[in-house]
């Protein structure tokens, strides 16, 4: 069950990462999935918006896309990608 202090947290966390080079995965449906080089380019209270690198074009995602594993953020910290720090929920315990 996601949590408000979950989602206050996760807008937190992607706010301090703006700027910051993102891996994004997520499926478009029927077996397809999808992975990009993004940036964070600006966190709203409902939305954070990224823009993807080759195409030059920017998509916004909520916070519980990510907190749903809708989509998966991979963070870029100087040496390599780490996933983005997401709370454990009472279904994964």
């Amino acid at each position: 069950m996601i949590c408000q202090k979950d989602i206050t947290n996760l807008k937190t966390d992607i706010g301090e990462k703006i700027g910051q080079k993102i891996i994004v995965k997520g499926s478009l449906g029927r077996s397809k999935s999808f992975e990009k080089e993004a940036t964070i380019e600006k966190a709203y209270p409902n939305l954070f918006i990224i823009k993807f690198e080759e195409e030059n074009r920017n998509v916004s995602y909520s916070y519980t896309d990510v907190l749903t594993k809708t989509i998966e953020v991979d963070v870029f910290d100087g040496k390599g990608y780490s996933p983005l720090n997401l709370p454990i929920t009472a279904a994964e315990m």
